[in-house]
C-alpha cells in the first residue's frame, strides 16, 4: 500500500478475451496544463488590460464634472448584495455537510509497529452510539490498513476502529470518539433523484493538503449500472454496481465522501470515476438508499451475510475449443465450473460442468450467477441448478450456506 492508496474500482476497458479452453489438470490522471500554459498566459494578460480599462471607465463615471461623487440612492446602498439564488443554496448545503466530512487515514503496520504504507480517503459522520460516532467510507479506503484515524475539517485527529467492511458494495463503517462532535449527516432519498439536479461532492482529493474540497455539478443519471473488477487490477469484470452518475469533480482521496443534494442531504457515497485521456465529468456514487441496509448489517454483524453456493466459474463464451465439453450446438452461453466446494460439492457438481440456469433464471455469466444469489436468495434457501455434463442436461438442488469471510 502506498501514499494516497485510494484506488478507485477499475472502470477501464476489460481485458476479457477469448482464451483457449484447458480442461482441469491441463498444463491515473491526465493533465493538460502544459499544453494550455501559453493560452492561459495570453488570456491572463488580456484580462488584466480589460480590467484596467473598466476601472478607468468606472472612475470617470463615478464623478461629476466638478469632481463631486454621484449620489447613491439609499435603496440601492442598503440592497442585499447577496440575493438568494442557487449559489447561496450551494453555500448553505456545503455549510451543513462540511462539519460531518472527515479524512480517513488507513495505516498498515507490521508486527514490529513499523509503518509499511498509508492510504487517505474521505468519510462522513452519520450516526452516534453512546459516546462514539460512526463514519461511513469506502471499503477500498480501509481494506489494506490495520490502524485508522479520522481528521475533521479543523485538522483534529482521532483514532478510529473498523466496525465492518464489505468488498462487494465497497462500503465500510468506522467508529471514533464522539466528544464535542455534534453534527451528523442527514441522509436523503436517492430513489427520487432526477437528471439535472444539483449535486455537490465534498471530500479530500489528493490527501490532507486539499481538505476539505467542494465541487459542484449535476446528476447526470440517477441510476447507472457499471461493470467493475472487485480486485481493482484492471482485469476481468466480476461484478456490477448500481450507481449515481455525476459530473461533479471526484478525484483520488474523494472516495468515501458524500455526494449531497441542494438541501445538504447525503444522496450517495463517492466511490469511483472513469479517468482516461479525453474523459471528463464521469464520476459515480453509491446511492444512499443502497448504502443504508449495508451499514446496518456492518454495524450489527460486522459484515454483510451472503449465501454461498460453492462454485468458481468462468464464462463459457470466453473460451474457444470447448468441443471437449460436448455441449449441444444451441448452447452458446453459460458458466464453466472450475472448482467446487461446500454445498455444490455435496450436491454432486463437478469441475467442467456448465451451468446454464438457476431456478427459472438463465445464467450467462459469473456476474449473473452472483447477482441472482446475492440479490434474490438467502442463506438456507434451496436453488435448482440446471447444467450440462458430457453433453447431457441435468439438474441438482443445492442448499445455500453462509459465505465465510475472505
Amino acid at each position: 500500500m502506498s501514499l494516497f492508496d485510494d484506488d478507485f474500482y477499475s472502470t477501464k476497458t476489460s481485458r476479457k478475451r477469448e482464451r483457449p479452453w484447458r480442461p482441469k489438470g491441463s498444463t491515473p490522471f491526465t493533465s493538460f496544463a502544459d499544453r494550455r500554459r501559453n493560452v492561459a498566459l495570453v488570456a491572463g494578460v488580456g484580462g488584466a488590460l480589460i480590467m484596467l480599462l473598466l476601472v478607468w471607465m468606472v472612475g470617470g463615471i463615478g464623478k461629476s464634472s466638478t469632481g463631486a461623487s454621484l449620489a447613491v440612492p439609499a435603496s440601492v446602498a442598503k440592497a442585499d448584495v447577496h440575493p438568494m439564488n442557487n449559489n447561496d443554496s450551494v453555500v448553505a448545503a456545503t455549510e451543513k455537510i462540511k462539519p460531518t466530512v472527515v479524512s480517513v487515514i488507513s495505516a498498515k503496520k507490521d508486527d514490529k509497529g513499523q509503518e509499511t504504507g498509508i492510504g487517505i480517503g474521505s468519510g462522513v459522520i452519520f450516526g452516534r452510539s453512546g459516546d462514539k460516532v460512526r463514519i461511513v467510507t469506502n471499503n477500498h479506503v480501509v481494506e489494506s490498513g490495520n490502524q485508522f484515524e479520522i481528521v475533521n475539517f479543523q485538522g483534529e485527529h482521532r483514532k478510529a476502529t473498523l466496525i465492518g467492511r464489505d468488498r462487494i458494495t465497497d462500503l465500510a463503517v468506522l467508529e471514533a470518539d464522539g466528544k464535542d462532535i455534534k453534527a451528523l449527516a442527514e441522509f436523503g432519498d436517492s430513489d427520487i433523484l432526477r437528471a439535472g439536479e444539483t449535486a455537490i461532492a465534498v471530500g479530500n482529493p489528493l490527501g490532507l493538503g486539499f481538505s476539505p474540497t467542494v465541487t459542484q455539478g449535476i446528476i447526470s443519471s440517477p441510476k447507472r449500472t457499471i461493470p467493475v473488477s472487485l480486485s481493482r487490477d484492471g482485469g476481468d469484470y466480476d461484478w456490477e454496481m448500481d450507481v449515481i452518475q455525476t459530473d461533479a469533480a471526484i478525484n483520488q482521496g474523494n472516495s468515501g465522501g458524500p455526494l449531497v443534494n441542494i438541501e445538504g442531504k447525503v444522496i450517495g457515497i463517492n466511490s469511483m470515476k472513469i479517468s482516461d485521456t479525453g474523459v471528463e465529468g464521469l464520476g459515480f456514487a453509491i446511492p444512499i438508499n443502497s448504502v443504508k441496509p449495508i451499514i446496518d448489517s456492518l454495524i450489527k454483524d460486522h459484515k454483510v451475510k451472503r449465501p454461498l453456493m460453492g462454485v468458481s466459474t468462468q464464462e463459457l463464451q470466453a473460451f474457444k475449443g470447448t468441443d471437449v465439453l460436448k455441449l449441444p450446438a444451441d448452447v452458446k452461453t453459460g458458466v464453466i465450473v472450475f472448482d467446487v466446494s461446500g454445498p455444490a460439492k455435496d450436491a454432486g457438481l463437478k469441475p467442467q460442468d456448465v451451468i446454464v440456469q438457476l431456478d427459472d433464471r438463465k445464467i450467462d455469466s459469473t456476474i449473473a450467477l452472483r447477482k441472482y444469489l446475492y440479490n434474490e436468495k438467502h442463506i438456507g434457501d434451496k436453488v435448482n441448478v440446471v447444467y450440462y455434463r458430457g453433453g447431457k442436461k441435468l439438474n441438482v438442488v443445492v442448499t445455500l450456506v453462509e459465505a465465510s469471510d475472505k
